[in-house]
């Protein structure tokens, strides 16, 4: 009985330290910024690869300012598994740079659903967008003020973590 208690309050204040809101995704991009999902991707005049490994490859842009709709960003890193185009991570800083993100993703990619009893302040916000070629994932971490977004392939997300089991003792 005491162990249930237990169970049940460490339950409820992980529920209450997240909020997340899901919402279906209104125009899936499929892919990122014009880059299609599953495209050969190698250095160019624009990325540079600055993780090298044997089926997953990472690249940045050599150049310029790290804008993502109306805010500037701390950095973007494109990931490839297999030579396949499958993800962005961005990364950002700032309560005011999260309000613009949050609100250009939610007029470009879909309402959020704020249906009563699905969202608890906390101290981390996530928030998704779904769509049947693109999953889009906001991570908020109020304490720290900072964030990660992701944005990857539905198709291809799986593969960036097959053989991690078989390498774990």
């Amino acid at each position: 009985m005491r162990l249930s208690i237990i169970l049940l309050t460490a339950l409820a204040s992980i529920a209450i330290g997240i909020a997340a809101d899901a919402g279906p995704m209104t125009s899936d991009p499929k892919g990122f910024e014009g880059i299609p999902w599953g495209v050969a991707f190698s250095e160019s005049e624009n990325f540079v690869l600055v993780d090298d490994g044997s089926r997953i490859k990472g690249y940045e842009l050599k150049q310029g300012s790290l804008q993502l709709g109306p805010a500037t960003v701390d950095s973007m890193r494109f990931l490839t598994v297999n030579g396949q185009f499958g993800r962005v991570t961005i990364r950002y800083h700032g309560k005011e740079t999260h309000k613009r993100l949050l609100a250009h993703f939610q007029s470009k990619y879909g309402p959020l659903d704020r249906t009563p009893g699905q969202i608890a302040a906390g101290s981390v916000e996530q928030y998704n967008w779904r769509g049947p070629e693109t999953d889009i994932t906001m991570n908020y971490e109020n304490a720290r003020d900072r964030g990660i977004i992701f944005f990857e392939s539905v198709l291809l997300a799986p593969r960036f973590t097959e053989g991690i089991a078989d390498t774990v003792n």
